[in-house]
């Protein structure tokens, strides 16, 4: 088993995993503006691995470029699934490689989760948490209900009440959290029954209603998106679902249970780092300063091989062929597609830097 810290470890081990499948990847997908994944999924499906793509019906002003992001799937050999609109949002995000390798993350595809937010990322070939996972995906791209069959495999809004909560209150010693905003009564009344009977409630995020017996801060130098809980240094929970009504109850959010010293030590010592940091008390990405930064860091990732902008190029040449393609088309479309994906992407990272 292996942990994955965002934003330190990058898109790297993610790409690399995709490019080592040699029969089969699965993944789910809620935000996506990562060319390298793409590109590795592409390839995949060229060499002959049955790729599997499974995406969310919708996500808060970014519908339209998961339409097109399934067009580009769908013509490079990929098998694209959408997931149903029974659930008010579809958040979850997992990759499995070759039916034996399982990655439950915290963080979307995306430039703003990876490079510049807290996140985790548990990898496991742990054989019945995989085959859990691709028991849940086939539900889900079939449409069919799921029942959960793991109690170490959290899903909402299935059985992560019951099995967050369990864990919540098997701690004796201690318990430390991520999450951008606890605000679910019923956690938020165990986490403070835990703190009265001397458990040490330690939360990085914010609460809904504070209280004396918890203890919290802001996490500084980057965003918050990582949802965790680690109780008394033995077992730590890592998923997609924050302590909010609306994640345990109604949204599909998948996370993991483990008990592996490796990856606990490790959610531990980067929470006590993060806890610690001199920064803690400043806010980080609310801030226009850190927004303008970030929307200028992408802007300046949308060059003529950006996804977006080879698709509007393609769609001119097919339009007039080659025979009637001038330099000056080209460059009307480059800007015009450039500009297109600017404006899309702000709106996404507007929505992003908001709490999902």
């Amino acid at each position: 088993m292996k942990l994955l810290i965002q934003p330190e470890d990058g898109i790297g081990p993610l790409a690399a995993a995709i490019k080592k499948a040699k029969k089969s990847v699965h993944v789910v997908i809620f935000r996506f503006d990562r060319a390298e994944i793409e590109a590795e999924l592409k390839k995949a499906a060229e060499r002959g691995v049955s790729v599997s793509a499974l995406i969310a019906y919708a996500n808060r002003g970014g519908e339209k470029s998961l339409r097109k992001l399934e067009m580009r799937l769908l013509e490079a050999g990929v098998t694209v699934s959408r997931t149903a609109d029974d659930l008010s949002r579809y958040h979850a995000k997992l990759l499995v490689i070759d039916r034996r390798l399982l990655y439950v993350m915290s963080f979307n595809f995306t430039h703003l989760d990876i490079d510049h937010s807290r996140g985790f990322c548990v990898v496991t070939k742990k054989d019945k948490l995989v085959q859990e996972a691709l028991r849940l995906l086939k539900a889900d791209n079939d449409r069919t209900p799921y029942e959960a069959g793991l109690d170490t495999f959290v899903v909402s809004p299935v059985n992560a009440r019951k099995q967050l909560l369990a864990l919540i209150l098997r701690a004796k010693k201690e318990l430390l959290v991520y999450d951008p905003k606890i605000a679910d009564a019923e956690m938020l009344r165990a986490l403070r029954e835990r703190a009265k009977k001397g458990v040490n409630v330690r939360v990085i995020g914010t609460v809904g209603r504070k209280s004396p017996h918890l203890k919290v801060r802001p996490l500084g130098g980057f965003r918050l998106h990582a949802r965790t809980i680690v109780c008394d240094r033995r077992e730590v929970f890592v998923g997609s679902q924050s302590l909010r009504k609306a994640e345990l109850d109604s949204r599909r959010e998948v996370g993991v249970i483990v008990r592996d010293s490796k990856v606990v030590s490790g959610v531990v010592n980067t929470f006590e780092a993060d806890w610690g940091a001199k920064d803690a008390a400043e806010p980080t990405l609310d801030t226009t300063h850190v927004l303008k930064k970030r929307l200028k860091e992408t802007v300046e990732k949308l060059s003529p091989l950006n996804p977006l902008v080879k698709e509007a190029v393609n769609e001119v040449v097919s339009k007039k062929g080659s025979a009637g393609l001038n330099k000056t088309d080209v460059k009307v479309t480059v800007a015009k597609a450039v500009k297109e994906a600017v404006r899309e992407r702000v709106q996404e990272m507007l929505n992003e830097s908001v709490e999902e």
